[in-house]
């Protein structure tokens, strides 16, 4: 099991590099546009476009993988409520299904507007970049992200040593 733990953990990094490499192309288009329109009074066209599109790329990237290790903005108030392992398994367990069933319902809303998107044959305003692709890419993420939140939500409940593990 812990090959396998090896590899998922592995292979989460690709997500991250292309993620940080789409994170430094927004810098650097950022830079640019600046430079251009303060100097040369020329801004990038296209530049709040692909700022759309990179924002949504990073935060749908890493959606995954902040779900699957738990490193979500959280508020803990009712913390101290939960004193033992048991009712903090218990816990985690239902917010974990909870937020990942509860996932299913946008990303698949989102598969609508995407649909919608190539049926009108939408495209962007200056690269005329189809707008389904960026859709479709943030739905397939969603259901990505709720099918990682729902197998957390089971392996917390019927596994919780491989969360351990990972831990480690």
């Amino acid at each position: 099991m812990k090959s396998a733990l090896n590899f998922i953990r592995r292979l989460s990094q690709l997500p991250l590099l292309v993620a940080s490499l789409v994170l430094f192309l927004l810098m650097a288009m950022t830079f640019a546009d600046v430079i251009l329109r303060s100097t040369f009074n020329a801004p990038i066209e296209a530049a709040t476009e692909l700022t759309r599109m990179f924002m949504a790329i990073i935060v749908f990237l890493i959606m995954p993988i902040i779900s699957g290790t738990q490193e979500h903005i959280v508020v803990d108030l009712a913390d101290p409520l939960f004193t033992n392992k048991w009712a903090i398994r218990i816990r985690d367990t239902i917010v974990n299904l909870s937020c990942g069933a509860m996932l299913l319902w946008p990303a698949r809303q989102v598969v609508v507007l995407a649909e919608r998107a190539r049926d009108y044959g939408d495209v962007t305003e200056y690269l005329a970049i189809p707008q389904f692709y960026i859709g479709w890419f943030i739905a397939i993420m969603t259901f990505v992200s709720a099918f990682v939140l729902l197998a957390r939500g089971l392996i917390t409940l019927f596994a919780p040593q491989l969360l351990e593990e990972q831990n480690d």
